[in-house]
């Protein structure tokens, strides 16, 4: 209670997502973001861990529900843990990476969530839309590449 009202306690915890770079050729998918956390950024599909899911099916769930993309082989890349302090809502978020390929290279993606993202293309790895989800922009100027290398091709997780 604080000057005679009672005040909501707000708890801050962190969150656990899941974001997938889908590969095609040299290219990687990506969305602009309509969020409080990140808006107008370029990102990963991806979205939230849900209770009993492993990554992989929370990887291909998101794709799918974000972009009517099915998910081919997928595989663990790293793990990041974010606080976002600037933000309008403070967040903390523990990401787990995956890369993946699609089921079928043809398929096309589709916004199916317009009012979280300004829709979806491919681009080049070396010519990275700006600017970018907080997240991806730090892995990239560490120098992180999610493309597998030829002694270390695409595994299932």
């Amino acid at each position: 209670m604080q000057n005679g009202v009672v005040m909501e306690e707000t708890k801050l915890e962190p969150r656990v997502g899941v974001a997938v770079f889908v590969l095609k050729g040299k290219s990687v998918l990506l969305g602009r973001r309509r969020s409080s956390i990140g808006d107008s950024t370029f990102a990963l599909p991806g979205g939230h861990l849900e209770f009993g899911e492993n990554f992989e099916e929370c990887g291909a769930r998101e794709l799918e529900e974000e972009t009517g993309l099915k998910m081919g082989k997928a595989e663990y890349l790293t793990v990041t843990n974010t606080v976002f302090l600037e933000e309008p809502k403070p967040a903390h978020y523990v990401t787990i990476f995956l890369r993946a390929v699609l089921a079928d290279p043809n398929q096309v993606p589709q916004n199916l969530e317009p009012n979280k993202c300004d829709g979806w293309d491919w681009y080049d790895w070396d010519k990275l839309p700006q600017p970018l989800f907080w997240p991806l922009e730090k892995m990239v100027r560490s120098g992180f590449n999610p493309f597998p290398s030829q002694s270390h091709p695409l595994h299932s997780c």
